[in-house]
């Protein structure tokens, strides 16, 4: 037992402490800005951050995620959050989401992400991005008032909104904000190049944040106009836990749409949660396999106290899970150092995250949100063909034009036809040839014939000359659909007719007098 102790702890302080401490240096500025992104209160992010390293990392599985707010669903909680107008009864809807991952969890539903295809979760995730960076635009130029943007994203464009907008830009904006989110973008890209990511030690989003409160602070001093309002810097309370709101339990009943925005949180979360899991193991040098249903249990834990506790919603989030690989974590432990680490932050220097611009953190998404829906994504997504690039463009066409549900809905219909229609053409096969005048039709039945065939094998029969000979052969087949023997059944009675020589090699017909 001692041994065992002594050889964490070595491992701790050798590999996971330091990773726990990269990991918290990029998450800090991720968890402001993703709550701020939100429309929530900025203390909820960093919450929802010590929670996914203090409680989801205890009982998970995963030695190498690391939970926390999560950039893909901030659309969905901030649209939420607008049209319930209370952040208490938005809580329930957090610890709905929790229990929906949890029942999900205990019944072993975790290999439900295999059931959305690619192509509409690339969609689902670009649109997120776009809608993601279209929100931030405000807040790159120092727009500091928190009615721009509300409404729908083909809103956003009405002449109402824009010029109207615009024209509260020249008001509003500070020259200062937009020099900041300049200098922010330039770094965040310059330091993601190959060459620089080798020579940085500490992650560029926190090299940003720094570079930008040291610039802020030359501007004060320097009492020119380019300084920026107070309300244009990130507010957190100095005893946020004293500020802390819960959830409004009296009004978990009062509307189903509280339910709705539960459950369809939950199940974004699981997705990206379980795309991230498997992301990161991938990365895991030990290809060590996180087990997905305990994973969905952590996570229906850890959003269930976020509800509990005044935080958003969270995820696995593969970018904090790649930075602890990076940083050489080896196990759970550096998730909940970086959790603690997040936590003795709230705890003591508040008035030093009250310094950061929010500009700085709309840099940050911008490039967070760039990352989701790079033109490359869209260039692969083409060169996969029309079956993969119609669902993806579609899924998020539509998310645009109306919400991320029917969207998805949308983009999940679109891949079911291209299924249906591959299953049409993969279930049989027909030849014809001819011999001493007499023409000769032979349909071969593959593995697995459905009812999905019925369409185009009825009207391939239908087109069978009179005078010709058809055989059909089963012998391959394993299943073939009651409704596909019907059919053939049917046929076969009224061949004769026809003057058609029908064979059925391994195929038996069924009674069809009941029909008429």
């Amino acid at each position: 037992m001692r041994r065992t102790i002594k050889y964490y702890r070595i491992i701790w302080l050798k590999h996971d402490l330091p990773a726990g401490l990269s990991v918290f240096l990029v998450a800090l500025p991720l968890c402001l800005g993703i709550a701020l992104a939100s429309g929530a209160p900025l203390y909820s992010g960093l919450l929802s951050g010590i929670i996914g390293g203090l409680v989801v990392s205890i009982v998970s599985g995963s030695q190498l995620a690391v939970s926390g707010p999560a950039a893909g669903l901030t659309t969905l909680v901030a649209a939420s959050i607008i049209s319930l107008g209370d952040f208490r009864i938005f809580l329930l809807v957090v610890i709905i989401a929790g229990f929906f991952q949890l029942v999900l969890g205990l019944l072993k539903l975790g290999t439900i992400a295999n059931y959305f295809p690619s192509a509409v979760i690339k969609g689902m995730l670009a649109a997120i991005g776009i809608i993601l960076i279209s929100k931030q635009i405000p807040l790159a130029l120092g727009y500091d008032q928190p009615d721009f943007w509300t409404s729908g994203f083909p809103q956003l464009f009405s002449p109402k909104n824009f010029f109207g907008n615009f024209e509260a830009f020249n008001h509003h904006i500070t020259r200062g904000a937009i020099l900041i989110t300049v200098v922010s973008l330039l770094l965040l890209i310059i330091l993601q190049l190959p060459s620089a990511k080798k020579l940085t030690i500490i992650p560029a989003p926190l090299i940003v944040v720094v570079v930008s409160i040291i610039t802020n602070i030359i501007f004060t001093n320097a009492a020119s106009g380019y300084s920026l309002k107070q309300t244009q810097l990130v507010n957190i309370p100095s005893n946020i836990f004293a500020n802390i709101t819960f959830p409004d339990f009296s009004k978990l009943f009062s509307s189903t749409e509280i339910w709705k925005d539960g459950i369809i949180i939950g199940l974004l979360a699981t997705l990206e949660t379980l795309l991230c899991i498997e992301a990161v193991d991938k990365l895991d040098k030990r290809n060590r396999i996180t087990p997905v249903n305990r994973e969905l249990i952590a996570q229906g834990i850890g959003n269930m106290t976020c509800g509990l506790l005044g935080a958003i919603p969270m995820t696995a989030v593969v970018v904090r899970g790649a930075a602890n690989v990076d940083a050489g974590g080896r196990t759970k432990l550096s998730a909940f150092t970086h959790g603690l680490f997040l936590l003795l932050a709230v705890l003591f220097i508040p008035f030093l995250l009250n310094k950061i611009p929010y500009a700085a953190l709309a840099a940050i998404l911008l490039i967070t949100g760039f990352n989701l829906t790079k033109p490359k994504l869209f260039q692969n997504m083409w060169s996969l063909g029309w079956k993969q690039f119609v669902p993806f463009i579609f899924t998020i066409i539509v998310i645009l034009s109306t919400d991320l549900l029917i969207g998805v809905s949308m983009g999940l219909l679109i891949s079911f036809y291209y299924i249906v229609r591959n299953n049409f053409k993969l279930e049989y096969k027909i030849t014809q040839t001819e011999f001493e005048g007499i023409q000769t039709h032979y349909i071969k039945l593959n593995s697995n014939v459905t009812f999905l065939n019925k369409v185009n094998l009825r009207k391939a029969l239908d087109e069978v000359p009179e005078y010709s000979v058809l055989t059909i052969d089963g012998t391959d087949c394993t299943f073939i659909d009651y409704d596909i023997l019907e059919i053939i059944s049917e046929y076969a009675n009224k061949a004769h007719d026809r003057h058609i020589d029908l064979h059925l090699n391994e195929i038996e017909t069924v009674n069809t007098t009941a029909l008429h």
